[in-house]
């Protein structure tokens, strides 16, 4: 045997103390760090919570899995927590005023233990037993778990047989363990959900923002588990997030989560802690494709923002229509903290093709409260600023923001509000003059938006294009739309020549239900910053049940099938709607709009007079086949 492996093996030996002993090394008035996660060093915390002997002593970490004996009101001055992150199990404690809430990004943490400014006497965490050469691994928590041990007076380790030996930059050598207890106890582990409809609705509008390639961050809960489901037909995906639990697996074994694209730890999955079940943990056991970073490097913007298409995905308590995200606190009580939202949007923002997303539910409280509001609760908290915001994603869809003015995130905002909310939240717009006075005011009922419709369609040039139902807030595409039209196009759709389109004349466009009202437009993609190409729109007359229909493209994409495309989408919405059949007004000269209409599969009955075809297309008289 080495002599020096043989050294760091006696010396491990000689420091094998009780959990009652190891504890012992804390002194009154000291600062004692937990460790994090499920990598709370159980048998430690247990002990010193048991001393009687011991007060005014504080107590830091961030989220931890155990019971924290110590916030219990009957310890008295014995014990008091401060909060990095605010976990079920001292929220209590925070709310009565017993525990203290330092608010703070995660990757900001590690530099006050390093510092100084926050000074750790004792750290007590849990580690993987060592291996050959006396190093121990972080195990399920890297996180600030590292810094607190490098910057600690003394180390008090728990070394758990159960615990993985991760890889990466998560090891620490016993020789910088003061005290060791020896632990077989089981990890702490967190069940997983099946997620339910509502957060699957969420997460299929998450899923259309992703690309093949994309770096992902994901937290834990049933929406970010949610949004793995949808991911499977995806390519080459990597991850480089603070968390990550089970979900991952069946992606990884798939092949979906290869991490090839990567631009930076290429081939890596990167994370600072990990909370799942055994399957889980005994998952990154050894295994290369796993890296553990502290926080200071996961969660550095600058670090982040090098991976490109990076996709950072991070939940909200409410918003409020100028986009200011309250993600740690009910009004005036706090609930939860800053973590990692706005280092991971702020990465992702920079990020070449980057994409920082909130999701949260429109309501709660089984539907009797808006989590979309006017104003955010007195009290609240701003965690993420409107100036940082992109992306807001709820179950009635997806609202970007970055950039936008303050009227157009509020008609955006109030879009994937819940249906019953949006008038009284468009009512509020009005009162604090966030919109337009007279913006097209919300049926009381709205109609569920038709995700059916949403399709790409292949055009005739063989490049794709995007059609979906028209919504309120493509005002300012339809405006630009509208501009680049040739007066010889606007004259065949309006009759006459328009030289303006101001919002009141817009507003006509935007004022539908989706029902007897409904419009249709092709982009030139899926993304914020997609063009419109074509625009179609029905009426229905209800004396008749027929409704009108009318069509407008772009010039340059005349001729490519978008007119069809969009015929087609109407027919289907019409038909489900049970509208009769179709009426349209067209100038004799147009020759490629009679073209659409009479390729729309149905009978054409048409009569001139005065240059214009009157046309009827009932849908009970199918068009013959040639």
């Amino acid at each position: 045997m080495n002599p020096a492996a043989a050294d760091w093996r006696i010396r491990f030996g000689s420091k094998i103390v009780s959990p009652q002993q190891a504890v012992a090394v804390v002194k009154p008035g000291q600062r004692v760090f937990v460790g994090s996660g499920a990598a709370e060093p159980q048998s430690l915390v247990e002990a010193l919570s048991a001393r009687m002997d011991i007060s005014d002593t504080e107590i830091v970490h961030i989220l931890t899995l155990g019971v924290a004996t110590y916030a219990e009101p009957k310890f008295g001055e014995r014990f008091r927590h401060n909060a990095y992150f605010i976990g079920p199990n001292v929220r209590v404690a925070i709310a009565e005023g017993r525990a203290d809430y330092t608010p703070i990004f995660l990757s900001e943490i590690p530099a006050l233990f390093r510092t100084g400014r926050v000074v750790i006497d004792v750290a007590l965490i849990a580690v993987s037993p060592p291996d050959e050469h006396g190093y121990c691994s972080y195990g399920v928590s890297t996180d600030i778990v590292k810094s607190a041990a490098e910057s600690a007076r003394l180390v008090v380790g728990e070394v758990n047989s159960t615990m993985p030996r991760a890889l990466g930059d998560c090891f620490i050598h016993v020789s910088e363990i003061d005290v060791l207890v020896a632990s077989d106890r089981p990890i702490l582990e967190s069940s997983t959900v099946e997620p339910d409809d509502l957060s699957r609705r969420i997460a299929r509008h998450i899923a259309d923002l992703v690309e093949d390639g994309a770096t992902l961050q994901l937290g834990i809960g049933t929406i970010p588990d949610a949004v793995l489901h949808f991911l499977g037909d995806f390519k080459d995906l990597g991850i480089h997030t603070e968390m990550f639990s089970d979900g991952i697996i069946p992606l990884i074994e798939k092949g979906v989560l290869t991490n090839r694209r990567k631009t930076l730890h290429r081939g890596k999955i990167v994370a600072s802690f990990i909370i799942g079940s055994r399957r889980l943990y005994d998952f990154v056991n050894n295994n290369p494709l796993v890296e553990f970073h502290p926080t200071e490097c996961t969660n550095d913007p600058f670090i982040i923002a090098q991976n490109e298409k990076m996709i950072s995905i991070n939940a909200a308590i409410e918003v409020d229509l100028t986009g200011q995200i309250c993600a740690d606190s009910l009004g005036t009580m706090f609930y939860s903290g800053i973590g990692g939202q706005v280092d991971f949007t702020r990465g992702a923002a920079r990020s070449r093709g980057g994409k920082p997303i909130i999701a949260l539910p429109s309501t709660a409280e089984n539907e009797t409260i808006s989590r979309i509001v006017p104003t955010l609760k007195q009290g609240a908290g701003v965690v993420t600023s409107r100036g940082d915001v992109h992306y807001v994603a709820t179950e009635y869809g997806t609202a970007y923001l970055h950039g936008k003015t303050i009227r157009e995130r509020a008609n955006a905002l109030i879009q994937i509000a819940h249906p019953k909310f949006r008038p009284w939240l468009l009512s509020e717009a009005k009162a604090r003059r966030l919109v337009y006075a007279d913006q097209v005011e919300l049926p009381i009922r709205v109609p569920a938006y038709p995700e059916e419709l949403e399709r790409w369609i292949e055009l005739k040039d063989s490049s794709r294009a995007f059609l979906r139902p028209l919504r309120l807030t493509d005002e300012s595409r339809l405006r630009e739309f509208f501009y680049h039209l040739s007066p010889e196009s606007v004259h065949y759709r309006f009759f006459r020549m328009i030289t303006s389109m101001p919002h009141t004349r817009l507003q006509e466009f935007l004022r539908i239900d989706y029902e007897s009202d409904m419009g249709v437009v092709v982009l030139t993609g899926k993304g914020d910053d997609a063009r419109v190409l074509g625009i179609a729109h029905y009426l229905k007359d209800p004396r008749t049940n027929f409704a009108e229909a009318a069509f407008l493209v772009l010039d340059e994409w005349q001729g490519k099938g978008i007119g069809t495309a969009m015929m087609r989408a109407l027919v289907e919405t019409a038909r489900k709607q049970g509208i009769a059949g179709f009426t349209a007004d067209v100038l004799a000269d147009n020759e490629r709009m009679m073209r659409v209409f009479h390729r729309c599969g149905f009978a054409v009955e048409s009569t001139l007079a005065d240059g214009v075809y009157r046309l009827r297309i009932p849908f009970e008289s199918p068009k013959p086949q040639a």
